[in-house]
């Protein structure tokens, strides 16, 4: 039985996104609003539960703007009683019981439940509340002629009870989401525009002291760029790309150079993981699980900025352009982000940045994504992925000598890029210690054609029987799915050596198999120390013993005081059998495809690699 990743799906900048796309967006939203809309005005979905306390206020937003794109005679009525509807029935001044994070007992004002019952999952409380303030600023933005005015004042002073609950009545973001605190960040700046001038500029202002004291100076390093925190980790698959949404939003807002800065360093690090297909694996929250309308606006908004293809982010596309429920019915859940990327203009960056990235190889249908050490956090070539394999608990691509893999490094690692005749290369030179205390220097050669990758590994001699861990083969692309496989294509590895797919022999889930029915992300979270949706995965994950890997052996006729290793990936090809020789000016790499010189282990000037490539 074939299993698909449940979430990733087609790449976003799929969707169309022109005008008319949207107009028709809005017609069958419209259509389905009506047709919902009780006497009461309500326009939820008759089986949400959870995520509940903003979603019928989203569709009187999207109604709002569908109003003013359209003019339907229908609308207006509607946005009327649903906002009544909103402010009658589901504003809450009674402290939900058992809520922890509240400063303020009894404050009245208004927030948002998570969940509509007394207690039910109180701890939802502080998101729905601010995905409420910004459906609320929605509405006060497009719908203030369509509102009466003791209605439009109820909501704005409803928006601003929204705003002092959470920064006022409860701890500013509890549950240490940057996309929740960046949300409440936006919601702020939307809010000031309608309010008094004092009133505005104290919003504002307690705004932008938030972003810079509560969220930017908690930022997490990784991969040499500094992230908004996703739920205790630096990158979350599904919060990251919305958290790039909110500070395109921002910007948009509020204007200040800050938002974009931060937004182009969110969206490069985004770029430099991404497999050139859209695949992305790892989170805090969520290994596989990716969000789809919610990211839109920050991949759009920040790919034309730095001039990248982030819109090749496989997303969930089922929610391609709002939420829906099990049975495909709309649903107003983060409406706002749908509102927000009718209004925005910017158009798609559909081809893919030239510049070399340290952390990332890409030409083609090939990527080499690296992880802070410089080691392969996953290699993609002919539509096939392969993550990190695992030896002993230790993960990663690397040589293995006597059951200890070579890949964490023991002093600063060394990057070279080089270009030539349709050649991409990177060298990476990491100094790393064996179990013995010896220090060895690992050398890395990546060279890709945009159809195979090339890679060559050289390390002074090992004692025992060395082999090369080059990764567990995970996934491969079928139609707009990607699909689980137990082994790779015929040929799509190669070594001029033996190379060997092993599996491990216990059965547990401390070891994984490519044989497993599970996903990574569901195997991560059977040994995460929470349950699923709150505990880490890629922690659980990191604590599998073994997993299925391809493993290389050292060629036969290398220099006689290194071990070299070599693999080939991609679409078959002829065999690589590359030769490696000493010269006076380093090793020479030659093969049918290319001829690489690395320089001396002692590097240039400034002791860094060279590397000269030629066809």
């Amino acid at each position: 039985m074939s299993v698909y990743l449940p979430h990733q799906r087609g790449s976003l900048h799929s969707l169309p996104d022109d005008p008319a796309a949207y107009d028709t967006v809005l017609a069958a939203v419209t259509e389905e609003a009506l047709a919902r809309l009780t006497p009461e005005g309500n326009l939820e979905h008759p089986a949400a539960v959870e995520d509940i306390g903003d979603t019928s206020l989203g569709i009187t937003a999207l109604l709002a703007l569908a109003e003013r794109r359209t003019g339907n005679p229908a609308l207006p009525e509607a946005v009327r009683r649903s906002t009544a509807f909103h402010l009658r029935e589901r504003v809450f001044r009674t402290d939900n019981p058992g809520y922890p994070n509240l400063r303020v007992r009894d404050s009245g004002l208004p927030y948002a439940r998570y969940v509509l019952a007394p207690g039910a999952h109180p701890i939802g409380d502080w998101p729905s509340t601010v995905w409420a303030l910004l459906q609320a600023v929605n509405v006060l933005d497009t719908a203030e002629d369509l509102l009466a005015d003791d209605q439009y004042d109820s909501l704005l002073a409803t928006a601003h009870g929204y705003w002092r609950w959470l920064t006022e009545a409860t701890f500013f973001n509890p549950q240490e989401a940057a996309n929740q605190a960046i949300g409440c960040v936006v919601g702020g700046l939307m809010l000031a525009a309608h309010l008094p001038v004092g009133d505005a500029k104290s919003v504002r202002t307690e705004a932008l002291r938030l972003y810079e004291t509560e969220i930017r100076a908690h930022r997490v390093r990784d991969r040499g760029a500094l992230l908004p925190p996703e739920h205790g980790g630096a990158y979350d698959n599904n919060y990251g790309p919305i958290s790039l949404s909110f500070l395109a939003q921002a910007h948009r807002a509020g204007g200040e150079q800050v938002f974009a800065d931060d937004g182009d360093e969110l969206a490069r690090y985004l770029d430099a993981r991404l497999a050139g297909s859209g695949f992305d694996i790892g989170g805090p929250r969520y290994s596989e699980q990716h969000s789809a309308f919610e990211s839109v606006l920050g991949l759009r908004y920040f790919g034309a900025r730095i001039g990248a293809d982030l819109g090749r982010y496989r997303g969930d596309t089922r929610w391609s352009r709002h939420a829906v429920q099990a049975d495909g019915g709309l649903d107003g859940h983060f409406a706002f982000m749908l509102v927000w990327q009718i209004q925005d203009t910017t158009s798609w960056h559909r081809t893919p940045s030239t510049s070399p990235v340290r952390h990332q190889l890409r030409s083609g249908q090939v990527t080499v994504s690296f992880d802070t050490h410089l080691t392969p956090a996953l290699i993609e070539a002919a539509d096939t992925v392969a993550i990190p394999a695992a030896v002993n608990r230790q993960h990663g691509f690397g040589p293995v000598t006597d059951g200890h893999l070579l890949s964490r490094p023991m002093g600063e690692i060394r990057v070279r890029d080089a270009r030539a005749d349709g050649l991409t290369a990177k060298l990476i030179t990491k100094p790393v210690v064996t179990r013995d205390h010896t220090l060895r220097h690992v050398r890395s050669l990546y060279v890709t054609d945009g159809a195979h990758l090339w890679t060559v590994t050289v390390v002074e001699r090992l004692p025992g029987s060395p082999y090369f861990l080059a990764g567990l083969p995970y996934v491969t692309a079928d139609g707009d799915r990607l699909r689980r496989i137990e082994t790779p294509a015929e040929g799509w590895a190669h070594s001029p050596s033996d190379l060997r797919l092993t599996h491990p022999d216990a059965a547990s889930p401390y070891h994984f198999t490519s044989a497993s029915p599970l996903t990574q992300e569901q195997a991560a979270f059977a040994l995460a120390a929470d349950p699923r949706g709150y505990g880490n995965p890629d922690e659980g994950w990191s604590h599998l013993t073994t997993t299925t890997a391809l493993e290389a052996q050292p060629l036969a006729d290398s220099p006689a005081d290194l071990h070299v290793f070599a693999v080939r990936y991609g679409a078959p090809a002829q065999p690589f059998t590359p030769v490696i020789t000493r010269t006076e000016t380093g090793l020479r790499v030659r093969s049918t495809e290319f001829t690489a010189l690395i320089g001396p282990l002692e590097g240039d000037e400034q002791g860094n690699p060279t590397l000269t490539l030629t066809r």
